[in-house]
């Protein structure tokens, strides 16, 4: 059994197609399969059911699975140990991003980080909270950047900066012509909203105590925060935004924008790791970066920011 042959598995359980799988992992489909026969022979049992399409894992063979997987893990930590050793910043790191954030930070940052630092390999993947902390416990990824410091102890979390949500206010609302946003002026009635699961939405409806708000737009609420936004530009309604999304503005739509009154809702974004995680010097630069990339004044909690 080598480490090659559990990631050609944990490959075809990923792809559940061979021919797939072998592209992954850069090689022929018959080369793929002839390894995982290999494998199959040596161990006395079939991993997959090969009659069903899409190929899916035996009982015994899920279970295989599961310890390729913690195999692979302690694998890769044996080099991250070197290379923490060594303060080398080479290797791949797999870093969880919030689809409300990654928009906004990563432009900042990342260009210039990759240009500054060529040997990392930083892979980046838009997640919701709940896929981010199921990933990270299975050490799918490396890192997370998301919003509010975990309660989970299983979890490390640094504060990276403290960021204001926004009014997106369209000219035909009377919200428009307020110069303020105060929780008492929302309704459900034109309110864009993400779906549930994401925090962005839950920390802005625990804010302005909208539990029992029902969004009218249920078509819409699988949306974007960019769609919303350009559906308030369009004259329909109001959504919420996040305070790097106001910087990306022109002067036309910084129009639309309207602070709330205070205490201002303010989410706190952290970079987050599981306990066992190696790469301290990695993670260093990458807070060293992101913190550089962002106006100063969000590096510290004001006294009219609230936390949400």
């Amino acid at each position: 059994m080598t480490i090659q042959q559990l990631e050609y598995i944990l490959s075809v359980d990923q792809f559940r197609h061979f021919g797939k799988a072998a592209d992954h992992c850069n090689i022929t489909q018959p080369t793929l399969s002839a390894m995982i026969q290999k494998l199959e022979d040596e161990l006395g049992v079939k991993l997959f059911d090969r009659n069903v399409q899409p190929i899916c894992p035996t009982t015994v063979g899920e279970k295989v699975l599961k310890q390729a997987r913690i195999i692979l893990a302690q694998a890769s930590h044996v080099k991250e140990i070197i290379n923490e050793e060594q303060q080398l910043l080479s290797g791949t790191f797999r870093l969880g991003v919030l689809p409300t954030i990654a928009p906004y930070l990563l432009p900042r940052f990342f260009p210039q980080i990759m240009e500054q630092y060529p040997e990392m390999d930083i892979r980046v993947t838009e997640m919701k909270t709940n896929d981010i902390r199921k990933s990270l416990l299975s050490e799918e990824i490396d890192a997370a950047i998301i919003a509010n410091l975990p309660e989970e102890n299983i979890f490390c979390g640094e504060t990276l900066f403290y960021e204001e949500f926004y009014g997106y206010v369209s000219r035909k609302e009377a919200l428009f012509k307020h110069d303020l946003i105060r929780t008492s002026d929302i309704t459900g009635e034109r309110l864009w909203l993400l779906d549930e699961g994401h925090c962005f939405r839950d920390q802005l409806i625990r804010f302005c105590q909208m539990e029992t708000v029902k969004v009218s737009q249920m078509a819409y609420r699988l949306g974007s925060m960019e769609t919303f936004m350009r559906m308030v530009e369009s004259g329909k309604g109001i959504t919420f935004i996040p305070g790097l999304a106001v910087q990306q503005l022109s002067s036309e739509q910084k129009e639309l924008v309207r602070p709330f009154a205070v205490p201002r809702p303010t989410r706190q974004i952290v970079l987050v790791t599981n306990k066992n995680f190696i790469r301290h010097a990695l993670l260093k630069v990458l807070k060293k970066e992101i913190q550089s990339a962002v106006p100063k004044e969000m590096l510290s909690l004001q006294a009219v920011q609230h936390l949400v």
